[in-house]
């Protein structure tokens, strides 16, 4: 390996250290887990807790890494099985908690099934890996923007759908990423650090990576990112969801970012309403008009994303 100059091995120590004080601080009774990278590594920080995993049907390739990881730690796995009509009944509830017809439902169904299950073992808190992605550059979109901006600008306008999701069922949510001194310790960590290569492929999180990469199995710890959606199975609903948009669907006066959007908007419209509309000092949503705060990039109502461009 190639190492960086600006790599020193106590970074390593830190970050390991930083986390596990922060989960001391952020303690929970269950562990909503992926098995990707970031639920492993905090399995690995607190392998006495159990672990809910969630997927639709037989499907979502994040089982397997789940399962290595509870077996080479000794985990408790909790698995949920959820079937495609449970995950269209649920539909509605979602969006009415969240208050928003995202198109990223799929991934927050999978959220609020994991949670649910939690729920009904009599477990009042859950800790996710929310934020990790975000402060270590795990996406692949990230690989290419200036992240020494990008990444102190996202940090203000973070928000994760679990902390509603939690709430609306009387769950305490825990995220040790997002805690203070971590969120700190991730902005001194030069980009540099956070994408590159390793053995001739790039990767987001290096960092994290090398820190843990003793610790878990090296396919879990080297694996590539999923959505959860995508990890979880609970992509394969939108084909099915877009057979439900009907014409008069279409017609909203929305502009839809994919084909099983105008459904969300639909049962959005039965379960929550009209879309807000701007108050003082807000600017409106391009996408649905909704109100959105002036520095906003992000119109939580329909999910609107507007691209992001450096500061001068």
């Amino acid at each position: 390996m190639n190492v960086p100059m600006d790599f020193s091995p106590s970074l390593l120590d830190g970050l390991r250290a930083c986390l596990r004080t922060s989960i001391a601080r952020n303690p929970a009774d269950v562990l909503l887990f992926s098995g990707g990278l970031d639920t492993s590594i905090l399995a690995v920080l607190s392998p006495t807790i159990p672990a809910v995993h969630v997927c639709l049907g037989e499907t979502g390739r994040d089982l397997p890494y789940a399962e290595t990881v509870a077996r080479a730690l000794g985990l408790e796995l909790i698995l949920r099985r959820v079937t495609v009509e449970e995950a269209l009944a649920a539909i509605p509830d979602v969006i009415r908690i969240r208050r928003s017809f995202d198109p990223a439902l799929p991934n927050d169904l999978a959220i609020s099934f994991a949670l649910d299950e939690a729920r009904k073992r009599g477990y009042r808190s859950v800790m996710t890996g929310d934020g990790a992605d975000e402060l270590f550059a795990g996406y692949s979109y990230m690989f290419h923007l200036d992240l020494e901006r990008y990444i102190p600008w996202l940090v203000g306008r973070m928000h994760f759908s679990a902390n509603e999701l939690g709430a609306g069922l009387g769950l305490r949510v825990s995220q040790p990423y997002l805690d203070l001194e971590v969120v700190t310790l991730a902005l001194t960590v030069p980009p540099a650090l956070k994408v590159r290569y390793e053995d001739g492929r790039q990767y987001g999180k290096w960092v994290l990576r090398k820190a843990f990469e003793g610790a878990l199995p090296t396919e879990v710890c080297w694996q590539d990112k999923r959505p959860i959606e995508v990890g979880s199975g609970f992509t394969a609903l939108r084909e099915t969801i877009a057979g439900l948009v009907t014409e008069s669907d279409q017609r909203a006066p929305v502009r839809f970012l994919c084909p099983d959007h105008p459904y969300y908007y639909r049962i959005y419209r039965e379960v929550v309403g009209r879309i807000p509309r701007p108050g003082p000092g807000e600017k409106s949503c391009p996408g649905c008009g909704a109100g959105m705060l002036a520095a906003a990039h992000h119109c939580r109502v329909c999910g609107w994303v507007e691209p992001w461009e450096s500061p001068s």
